[in-house]
Protein backbone atom coordinates (compact mmCIF):
# COMPACT_ATOMS: atom_id res chain seq x y z
CA UNK A 1 0.00 0.00 0.00
CA UNK A 2 1.11 3.74 -0.78
CA UNK A 3 -0.07 6.50 1.74
CA UNK A 4 0.33 9.27 0.97
CA UNK A 5 -1.29 12.63 3.12
CA UNK A 6 -2.14 15.46 1.17
CA UNK A 7 -1.81 19.01 2.99
CA UNK A 8 -5.38 20.33 3.74
CA UNK A 9 -7.50 17.46 1.98
CA UNK A 10 -7.00 13.06 2.23
CA UNK A 11 -4.60 11.16 3.39
CA UNK A 12 -4.44 8.49 0.03
CA UNK A 13 -4.23 4.77 0.87
CA UNK A 14 -3.16 3.68 -2.31
CA UNK A 15 -3.97 -0.19 -2.77
CA UNK A 16 -4.95 -0.56 -6.50
CA UNK A 17 -3.84 1.38 -9.72
CA UNK A 18 -6.19 1.11 -12.33
CA UNK A 19 -4.72 2.13 -15.91
CA UNK A 20 -6.50 2.28 -19.41
CA UNK A 21 -4.30 0.86 -22.13
CA UNK A 22 -4.85 2.56 -25.58
CA UNK A 23 -4.39 6.24 -25.57
CA UNK A 24 -3.00 5.99 -21.96
CA UNK A 25 0.44 3.49 -21.90
CA UNK A 26 0.02 2.55 -25.63
CA UNK A 27 -0.06 4.58 -28.64
CA UNK A 28 -1.78 2.44 -31.77
CA UNK A 29 -1.50 -0.39 -29.38
CA UNK A 30 2.25 0.26 -29.04
CA UNK A 31 3.46 0.29 -25.66
CA UNK A 32 5.41 4.10 -24.59
CA UNK A 33 9.15 4.12 -23.73
CA UNK A 34 9.97 4.00 -20.37
CA UNK A 35 5.97 2.42 -19.21
CA UNK A 36 7.23 -0.92 -18.31
CA UNK A 37 9.94 0.32 -15.90
CA UNK A 38 7.74 2.61 -14.30
CA UNK A 39 4.76 -0.20 -13.60
CA UNK A 40 7.67 -2.32 -12.67
CA UNK A 41 8.74 0.26 -10.34
CA UNK A 42 5.30 1.07 -8.84
CA UNK A 43 4.21 -2.47 -8.56
CA UNK A 44 6.48 -3.10 -5.05
CA UNK A 45 4.12 -0.68 -3.41
CA UNK A 46 0.51 -0.71 -5.39
CA UNK A 47 -1.48 -3.69 -7.35
CA UNK A 48 -1.79 -2.71 -11.14
CA UNK A 49 -4.68 -3.08 -13.13
CA UNK A 50 -4.79 -2.67 -17.02
CA UNK A 51 -8.47 -2.67 -18.26
CA UNK A 52 -8.52 -2.46 -22.13
CA UNK A 53 -10.91 -3.26 -24.95
CA UNK A 54 -7.62 -3.98 -26.43
CA UNK A 55 -8.49 -2.54 -29.67
CA UNK A 56 -5.03 -3.08 -31.38
CA UNK A 57 -4.77 -6.75 -29.93
CA UNK A 58 -1.13 -6.02 -28.50
CA UNK A 59 -1.69 -5.77 -24.40
CA UNK A 60 -1.04 -9.21 -23.93
CA UNK A 61 2.34 -9.10 -25.61
CA UNK A 62 3.45 -6.03 -24.62
CA UNK A 63 2.89 -6.24 -20.81
CA UNK A 64 4.15 -10.02 -21.18
CA UNK A 65 5.65 -10.43 -17.88
CA UNK A 66 5.04 -7.50 -15.64
CA UNK A 67 3.60 -7.78 -12.74
CA UNK A 68 0.04 -6.52 -13.56
CA UNK A 69 -3.91 -7.33 -14.16
CA UNK A 70 -5.01 -7.47 -17.55
CA UNK A 71 -8.54 -7.50 -18.00
CA UNK A 72 -10.13 -7.65 -21.46
CA UNK A 73 -13.38 -6.04 -21.74
CA UNK A 74 -16.29 -6.36 -24.67
CA UNK A 75 -17.45 -2.96 -26.86
CA UNK A 76 -20.25 -2.81 -24.61
CA UNK A 77 -20.94 -0.30 -21.84
CA UNK A 78 -17.50 0.19 -21.38
CA UNK A 79 -17.68 3.43 -18.97
CA UNK A 80 -19.95 1.61 -16.36
CA UNK A 81 -18.02 -1.74 -16.44
CA UNK A 82 -14.63 0.09 -15.92
CA UNK A 83 -16.89 1.86 -13.13
CA UNK A 84 -18.09 -1.62 -11.78
CA UNK A 85 -14.50 -2.67 -11.54
CA UNK A 86 -12.93 -0.57 -9.65
CA UNK A 87 -15.78 -0.28 -7.62
CA UNK A 88 -15.14 -4.13 -6.70
CA UNK A 89 -11.67 -3.32 -5.83
CA UNK A 90 -13.03 -0.90 -3.57
CA UNK A 91 -12.49 3.02 -4.68
CA UNK A 92 -11.34 4.33 -1.98
CA UNK A 93 -8.16 2.95 -2.15
CA UNK A 94 -7.64 3.28 -5.69
CA UNK A 95 -6.08 5.04 -8.41
CA UNK A 96 -7.00 5.36 -11.89
CA UNK A 97 -5.59 6.80 -14.71
CA UNK A 98 -7.34 7.16 -18.49
CA UNK A 99 -7.95 9.09 -21.50
CA UNK A 100 -10.95 8.52 -22.76
CA UNK A 101 -14.59 8.67 -22.59
CA UNK A 102 -14.57 5.36 -21.06
CA UNK A 103 -12.00 6.01 -18.73
CA UNK A 104 -14.35 9.31 -17.08
CA UNK A 105 -16.68 7.26 -14.48
CA UNK A 106 -13.79 5.60 -13.11
CA UNK A 107 -11.18 9.10 -12.87
CA UNK A 108 -14.61 10.61 -11.62
CA UNK A 109 -15.06 7.73 -8.60
CA UNK A 110 -11.91 6.83 -7.51
CA UNK A 111 -10.09 8.38 -4.97
CA UNK A 112 -7.53 9.65 -7.08
CA UNK A 113 -8.32 9.96 -11.01
CA UNK A 114 -5.92 11.10 -13.53
CA UNK A 115 -6.27 12.27 -16.55
CA UNK A 116 -3.36 11.87 -19.52
CA UNK A 117 -3.58 13.82 -22.85
CA UNK A 118 -1.17 12.15 -25.08
CA UNK A 119 -1.25 11.70 -29.46
CA UNK A 120 -4.10 10.03 -29.11
CA UNK A 121 -5.79 12.71 -27.32
CA UNK A 122 -8.41 12.70 -24.34
CA UNK A 123 -11.95 13.08 -24.10
CA UNK A 124 -12.85 17.01 -22.28
CA UNK A 125 -15.24 15.16 -20.13
CA UNK A 126 -12.71 12.57 -18.96
CA UNK A 127 -10.23 15.55 -18.46
CA UNK A 128 -12.94 17.74 -16.01
CA UNK A 129 -13.73 14.45 -14.28
CA UNK A 130 -9.73 13.87 -13.23
CA UNK A 131 -8.08 15.64 -10.32
CA UNK A 132 -4.57 15.76 -12.56
CA UNK A 133 -3.94 16.12 -15.45
CA UNK A 134 -0.68 15.43 -17.75
CA UNK A 135 0.72 15.24 -20.96
CA UNK A 136 3.26 12.27 -20.32
CA UNK A 137 2.40 9.16 -19.16
CA UNK A 138 5.98 8.65 -17.45
CA UNK A 139 5.22 11.87 -15.39
CA UNK A 140 2.01 10.39 -14.10
CA UNK A 141 3.29 7.50 -13.33
CA UNK A 142 5.86 9.25 -11.43
CA UNK A 143 3.93 10.21 -9.10
CA UNK A 144 3.54 6.75 -7.39
CA UNK A 145 7.35 6.76 -6.90
CA UNK A 146 7.52 9.97 -5.79
CA UNK A 147 5.12 10.95 -3.86
CA UNK A 148 6.06 14.51 -3.18
CA UNK A 149 4.61 15.94 -6.69
CA UNK A 150 0.91 14.53 -5.52
CA UNK A 151 1.49 16.47 -2.72
CA UNK A 152 2.69 19.82 -4.00
CA UNK A 153 -0.16 19.56 -6.31
CA UNK A 154 -3.60 18.32 -4.69
CA UNK A 155 -2.65 20.49 -1.70
CA UNK A 156 -5.15 22.66 -0.50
Amino acid sequence: MLEISIPGGNILKLKHLVLDYNGTLAFDGNLIDGVKESLCKISKDINIHIITADTFGMVKEALKGLPCNITIMGEKDQDLNKLLYIQKLDINHTACIGNGKNDRLMLDRAILGIAVILGEGACTHTVLAADIVFTNIISALAVFTNPLRLKATLRI
